[in-house]
């Protein structure tokens, strides 16, 4: 009987041992597919997703962070996408906030916006190019076709390689609507998706144009990207420009999102516009709504 005894806590105690580790595993599994993960401490994290304009995302990413130090039970992701996506998912109720980098259509009147930053569009070229600036008719010529080498340019003599933003990217909605130019119009060479594409194709071809945030290519522009804004007749591409409002192609970064918020949200949003991140705003080459 005691041989029996002795058999079977041998058997059961390691074999409860295990159970109840993958328990605790599966509990574990389980907070995280539902949006919660445990930390150390026994409260539950919530996750905020904000979606939409890949020109807003590496500054939303960096507000959250700032955000998520005083506000441990938060956490914020972020997913690009283009600002229609962050439109079509506040619209669907699949997020709660999206990135919109333009301002918001009368057919979005169902939501609402929160001005975080400012930024321009602005042209650029590889940064060995000598074409020192080019005037809003020229441009027109590159993107329908009508210019089709530097050499007419007084540049060097190699065929354009025009670069062009996809449907759906309100940085392709900004440039159009002031070279009046549709969709259908612009002869490209090369479709991209966000700026850092754009950024990396032009940097790559000596013969390539494009047009991006300013923002982002200031920003990459410090960190070696080689690429150089054009001035375009009078107007000079810079962020210093946009915030002295002297340069047209300017555009206003919001958060959208469908009244009312949680008081959770509405904090965040209420930081992410207040003076406490106007030096990330600034150290990402965007121009802050609060000084």
């Amino acid at each position: 009987m005691e041989l029996a005894e002795r058999m079977v806590r041998q058997v059961c105690v390691p074999l409860l041992s295990v159970l109840s580790g993958f328990a605790l595993a599966c509990v574990a599994g389980c907070n995280r597919d539902s949006g919660l993960e445990l930390v150390d401490s026994p409260r539950a994290v919530e996750r905020v997703i904000v979606v939409g304009s890949s020109t807003m995302a590496p500054l939303l990413s960096e507000i959250g962070k700032a955000y998520e130090k005083t506000h441990p039970e938060i956490r914020i992701e972020v997913q690009a996408g283009g600002s229609s996506r962050g439109v079509l998912d506040v619209l669907q109720g699949v997020a709660k906030l999206g990135m919109v980098s333009r301002a918001l259509k009368p057919e979005e009147r169902a939501l609402q916006r929160a001005l975080v930053a400012r930024d321009g569009v602005g042209i650029i070229v590889h940064k060995t190019n000598p074409v020192a600036h080019l005037s809003k008719f020229q441009v027109i010529g590159i993107y329908t076709g009508k210019i089709t080498n530097w050499k007419q340019l007084g540049g060097e003599d190699m065929a354009i390689t025009v670069v062009s933003k996809a449907e759906g990217r309100s940085t392709l909605e900004i440039f159009s609507d002031y070279f009046d130019l549709p969709y259908k119009a612009i002869l490209a060479n090369v479709i991209i998706g966000d700026n850092q594409q754009g950024i990396q194709t032009v940097a790559a071809s000596p013969a390539a144009i494009g047009y991006v945030s300013i923002g982002s290519a200031e920003f990459e522009a410090q960190q070696g990207a080689a690429i150089r804004l054009v001035p375009l007749d009078d107007q000079v591409p810079t962020t210093a420009s946009v915030a002295s409002g002297t340069y047209a192609i300017s555009r206003e970064l919001n958060l959208v999102f469908k009244s009312p918020l949680s008081e959770r949200l509405a904090d965040f949003v209420a930081f992410a516009q207040s003076k406490d991140v106007a030096e990330l705003v600034t150290k990402q080459y965007f121009v802050p709504v609060a000084q």
